[in-house]
């Protein structure tokens, strides 16, 4: 049985109601829940932190341990260098995820410090994205 973590950062415990006309109305627990009914054959693990170094430590503690990571970086996209690095010496397939389309949001939002540690990013599909993550690395397994 294939084991993924599902690792989201900074203000996605909000979402359901942290600007929904952006992020959905899905809170975390519903975006859990439909991955569990899709693949009932994965065993999932699911982190959740506003915190950076608390990232970087679940990341560390993943290492040998999973499959591969679907990660939402949040805010922590665009700012942490130290999250690449993490992402690169775990030497597990990380699948950068966002709901929304960082591009067509605000300059700063742009560039991804996280992306060239990932093996793929998917962006602006909302919680599907997170499905499309499980699927690439359950091809990878």
């Amino acid at each position: 049985m294939p084991k993924i973590l599902i690792i989201n950062g900074p203000n996605l415990n909000l979402l359901g109601s942290r600007e929904p006309e952006i992020y959905g109305r899905e809170t975390l627990n519903d975006i859990y829940a439909a991955l569990k009914k899709r693949f009932p054959d994965v065993k999932f693990e699911t982190y959740q932190s506003n915190s950076e170094g608390a990232l970087i430590d679940r990341l560390q503690q993943a290492r040998g341990k999973v499959d591969g990571v679907v990660f939402n970086p949040g805010g922590y996209t665009h700012t942490s260098i130290a999250l690449l690095d993490a992402i690169k010496a775990v030497e597990l397939p990380v699948i950068e995820i966002h709901l929304s389309l960082p591009e067509a949001r605000e300059d700063f939002r742009h560039h991804s410090y996280i992306t060239p540690a990932c093996r793929g990013r998917i962006a602006g599909l909302g919680s599907m994205g997170y499905q499309l993550a499980v699927e690439a690395l359950i091809s990878e397994i």
